[in-house]
């Protein structure tokens, strides 16, 4: 169909060039990231390496975690161990830019691994946006107890991307008698904020909440 994507049996696959020109495009999200997070910490040749090294293992976690599925949902979605937490960690120890931009690699990432095409719209939604809207966390960075209403932010975020995505791209899937973006927004709520209600009780535990006051300690020194 076109020198980045091709149709095989119906289905729309990334050709080899589609799969490079991913890939590209995550490095440059993820440098981009770690050189806004060195820009804000006054440019410092370390602490750009460092945020870059935090960058890529919370992007690793994530997918990693992202393979532990809990529930997965028939229509797509999944309740997974944790993984959006390590997005919108980034943000909290980085600030909003990073943060969002961290997002944005890591649905690019999943997009490069697990890819679902319908057109260029669907897929900007639901892997760059819907993802980097994790990042919103960075917007409480500073505040107390900033993690969980960062998280809170992050997820909602997502949640919106999803409801889009669900409403204009996936309606046909729609439960008998429900319009569809009423369908979307309880579909993408049951997985999404599932899995958010049981991080935010972990990061309410004393000593998890420690912990991570500790690693943003350890990211920003």
């Amino acid at each position: 169909m076109s020198f980045f994507v091709s149709e095989v049996d119906g289905e729309l696959l990334l050709t080899t060039a589609g799969k490079v020109g991913t890939a590209v495009i995550l490095a440059a999200l993820l440098i981009g990231a770690a050189l806004i997070a060195a820009k804000l910490g006054n440019g410092k040749k370390k602490a750009g390496t460092k945020q870059l090294v935090f960058c890529a293992m919370a992007m690793a976690l994530a997918m990693v975690t992202s393979m532990l599925k809990v529930y997965e949902f028939p229509f797509g979605g999944s309740v997974t161990l944790f993984s959006m937490l390590f997005i919108c960690l980034v943000g909290y120890l980085y600030g909003p830019a990073t943060g969002i931009m961290t997002g944005m690699a890591y649905g690019v990432l999943q997009f490069l691994i697990d890819p679902y095409i319908l057109s260029p719209a669907q897929v900007l939604v639901d892997y760059p946006l819907a993802f980097g809207a994790l990042g919103l966390s960075g917007f409480f960075c500073n505040a107390k107890a900033g993690l969980i209403k960062g998280y809170i932010a992050g997820i909602c975020g997502r949640w919106v991307f999803a409801v889009i995505s669900g409403w204009i791209f996936f309606g046909e899937y729609a439960w008998e008698g429900w319009n569809t973006l009423a369908y979307s927004m309880a579909y993408n709520a049951c997985y999404i904020f599932a899995e958010g209600i049981v991080t935010v009780i972990i990061l309410c535990i004393p000593a998890v909440a420690k912990g991570l006051g500790q690693v943003k300690e350890m990211a920003n020194s």
